[in-house]
């Protein structure tokens, strides 16, 4: 009795603990260009919403339902103000790649890295190369 008891709670801490690293590997930095790609699509969703909330309003107005209208416009507001900041933060995004990849070499722990153009599967890459 006294082992199956310790081999589920060996078995609980393996699961717990395994979970737990999981978002410590998930939150690892994204590369500018994923950023901006996943920035691009939370701007999208919060397009979308903002065009859902501005329906509501205008079907709360044909209804004469206030709720409806205040919640509609509320929402919209909300989204719209969203859209727009993740709109700014997509700009300086892509204006920090360009910034990175605008650079003929750098210089990193002593080491010299120069920006070599690559072709893969007919398009055009920068690559840095160490010299």
């Amino acid at each position: 009795m006294k082992s199956k008891a310790i081999f589920a709670g060996l078995m609980a801490a393996i699961t717990v603990g395994g979970s737990l690293l999981i978002p410590v590997g998930a939150s690892a930095q994204r590369s500018l260009a994923e950023q901006s790609h996943r920035r691009q699509q939370k701007k999208n969703e919060w397009r979308n919403l903002a065009i859902g909330g501005g329906a509501l309003t205008a079907l709360g107005l044909l209804k004469h339902d206030s709720t409806l209208t205040a919640i509609g416009a509320v929402g919209g507001l909300y989204s719209l103000d969203r859209y727009e900041k993740d709109r700014k933060s997509q700009s300086r995004i892509d204006h920090a790649r360009a910034a990175a990849y605008s650079r003929s070499s750098y210089t990193r722990n002593g080491h010299r890295y120069e920006r070599r153009i690559v072709t893969r599967h007919g398009k055009r890459y920068y690559q840095y190369v160490r010299r």
